[in-house]
């Protein structure tokens, strides 16, 4: 399982305290993923509305993802292009939708999620420039990366990519340091200027406990926000071989009091072989009013199972979602709105 606060899915890193080779070429290397999925929601209707996995009661396509990595010498390469729904207008950019007459489709044929290039300059400090998978949060976009196949509300919420170039000085095994400046979220290029700035400090006290402390701040338009400031903790600590515990917590404050949000999520999972694994996702996520409106919370806990045969992993997940506050208009299968959201899927995703 991977973080997006690895910078990028972590089968395709760059940002290393490795020094490059200057004396020999890597080879190509080429890595990728499919996913389908079933689902099936409680109450007869899309309820949930997390990214991806969204269409109900049907055997549904996530999306094929193809990425390529270069190095040579001190300097390399990624770029990664997905196709499906799951990789096109459900990853936002390009995510343009034309009515007709049997609903709206995506009009985006394909996506980039990485193309960035990589300097060592030395062992400890590496600089990185172009379109990359955001620092922010836990979850990422590829379903290969998640242990759950649905995902967060704060996966939904944050930034997906981020454009820009960062520098990363590693003090140690245990420290190191990005700064960067980006553009707005999720876009290729920013038309109001590049001027957003995040850093992460990585910090790994003892074998097997990492955590990333995260900011970022700078315009969003997505949603309406403006500016804001986004400060996230994604942690992960392999207790014994078979626990593993990770943890992330987040808090979006909007700019003249526009909204926003805070939320944190814990994944506790459990290894009864290398061939199958039982997972929970336990969140709390709040939506802030704007001005004097009354902030929404909602409650999700998610149960997922991986089990792998070779390349193949199978996700079968059952999912409850609760929102007293009916800010997320949960309806029951009579079409009345309701506070509680339940669902189940089955997921098949092949790396390789």
């Amino acid at each position: 399982m991977k973080l997006r606060s690895l910078l990028t899915l972590a089968t395709l890193t760059i940002i290393s305290t490795t020094y490059a080779q200057e004396t020999a070429d890597a080879p190509l290397q080429i890595s990728g993923s499919v996913d389908t999925y079933f689902k099936y929601d409680f109450a007869k209707t899309p309820n949930i509305a997390t990214s991806f996995a969204s269409e109900q009661n049907s055997m549904s396509l996530g999306m094929i993802d193809l990425a390529l990595k270069k190095t040579t010498g001190k300097a390399s390469f990624v770029g990664e292009l997905s196709f499906g729904p799951r990789g096109q207008a459900q990853s936002i950019p390009n995510g343009a939708f034309a009515e007709t007459g049997d609903g709206d489709i995506s009009t985006s044929s394909f996506h980039i999620q990485n193309l960035y290039v990589n300097y060592a300059f030395t062992d400890k400090f590496t600089m990185t420039a172009g379109y990359m998978g955001t620092f922010i949060g836990y979850e990422v976009i590829s379903p290969v990366a998640n242990f759950n196949y649905s995902t967060s509300y704060l996966f939904t919420a944050g930034p997906f990519q981020n454009a820009g170039i960062k520098g990363t000085y590693a003090f140690s095994d245990k420290v190191s340091l990005m700064v960067g400046l980006f553009n707005d979220w999720n876009v290729y290029q920013d038309l109001n200027g590049m001027s957003s700035v995040g850093a992460q400090l990585m910090v790994s006290p003892v074998e097997g406990w990492t955590a990333y402390i995260n900011v970022l701040n700078g315009y969003h338009d997505e949603g309406g926000y403006g500016s804001g400031t986004i400060l996230d903790l994604t942690t992960t600590y392999q207790v014994t071989d078979k626990f593993k515990l990770g943890l992330n917590a987040a808090d979006y404050a909007a700019a003249n009091d526009n909204g926003g949000y805070t939320g944190a999520a814990l994944y506790p999972q459990y290894a009864f072989s290398p061939a199958v694994a039982l997972g929970v996702r336990a969140e709390y996520f709040n939506i802030k009013g704007v001005a004097e409106e009354s902030d929404a919370a909602i409650l999700s806990g998610t149960l997922s199972a991986n089990i792998k045969a070779g390349g193949l992993t199978f996700i079968p997940e059952v999912r409850f979602d609760n929102d007293k506050d009916y800010s997320q208009s949960f309806v029951k299968s009579n079409g009345s709105a309701t506070k509680s959201a339940s669902q189940f899927s089955l997921a098949a995703v092949y790396a390789f």
